[in-house]
């Protein structure tokens, strides 16, 4: 009489067990269709990468070009690098899709969509931080000091920009202290790195506040630089000639907008009170150092590059890139 009772207590585990057994299958489908769906988001968001690689790679190329060509038109016709070149026109976003079309043997269709912009900006437009100081001698005897001529012009982009000189001569020292040791000692000491881009003058002291203010007047470039008269902002132009004011500064802008300079003799003719004052070693109207800036949109994603390229005749080299992505 008591066996039939045991059938309920058997009929209940056997149900719980099915529901653990199909809670378990659950899971493990849902575990398995999340890691496909990750691999595929892995693998479209590296082949992006990739892509963005290539076109970024073409356009740094491209831009290449370009400086190559106007250095071998410089050569023949002996015309100065200025704001009217092909080089200066920067590339306003335009669809991929756009350029693939003209090809008839491209096929754009499921292609997805990326819009590229980018320019070149003449980077000796720009007063060369490191010029503030310069190596003297060779040998056991070479010397590291800093150079009155660049920090009074420095001394005087500060005052114009409304900044204090006390930051800049703190920042000066550092990196002549910097420099010394570099010469002569190859092990680690306390001093700053040497900075290789603009945003690292921070390493010397230099605040963000300083930075922003001194960005399109001021650049870190690689090796002794002149300023180029056709390219640089009327504060750095000001601010590079001891006995010129602002306004004859701008003078030399728009003097050179109706006509590029080919020598520093005109820019003297613009501006006859400063004859005399500018020199080959500071002032110039060429140029051999650009940053070319890439900007690739691939749907919500933006990839930007940067390279600092530099030109020795038609020998077009980078020296550095960067690269980063944001949304």
């Amino acid at each position: 009489m008591k066996a039939p009772a045991l059938r309920h207590p058997q009929r209940g585990a056997a149900l719980l067990l099915a529901m653990l057994v199909v809670t378990l299958v659950a899971t493990l489908a849902s575990a398995a269709l999340w890691q496909q769906w990750r691999a595929s988001e892995v693998e479209q968001a590296e082949r992006q990468r990739v892509q963005a690689g290539w076109i970024l790679t073409g356009a740094l190329d491209w831009a290449r070009l370009i400086l190559r060509e106007d250095a071998r038109d410089n050569q023949s016709s002996g015309n100065a690098d200025h704001l009217g070149e092909p080089w200066a026109t920067p590339l306003e976003e335009a669809r991929l899709s756009s350029f693939l079309a003209a090809d008839k043997n491209n096929n754009t269709d499921g292609m997805l969509e990326a819009f590229l912009s980018g320019e070149v900006v003449d980077l000796q437009s720009r007063m060369n931080f490191l010029n503030v100081v310069r190596v003297v001698g060779t040998g056991a005897q070479t010397t590291v000091e800093l150079s009155e001529a660049d920090m009074g012009s420095f001394a005087k982009l500060y005052e114009l920009l409304g900044l204090p000189t006390s930051e800049l001569n703190t920042a000066a020292n550092e990196l002549r202290a910097s420099m010394r040791l570099a010469l002569s000692d190859p092990l680690p000491s306390r001093t700053s790195l040497l900075p290789k881009k603009f945003a690292q003058l921070a390493w010397l002291g230099i605040g963000h506040r300083s930075l922003a203010a001194l960005e399109p007047h001021v650049t870190v470039l690689p090796n002794r630089s002149t300023l180029n008269l056709n390219t640089a902002s009327a504060q750095a132009i000001c601010a590079s000639v001891p006995g010129m004011d602002l306004a004859q500064a701008r003078q030399v802008t728009a003097a050179r907008e109706r006509e590029p300079f080919k020598s520093l003799a005109a820019v003297s003719i613009t501006v006859p009170a400063i004859a005399g004052q500018l020199s080959d070693l500071y002032h110039g109207v060429r140029s051999n150092h650009f940053e070319v800036r890439g900007r690739l949109r691939l749907d919500n994603t933006i990839i930007e590059e940067r390279s600092l390229v530099v030109r020795n005749n038609l020998d077009v080299r980078v020296t550095w890139r960067e690269r980063f992505a944001r949304r």
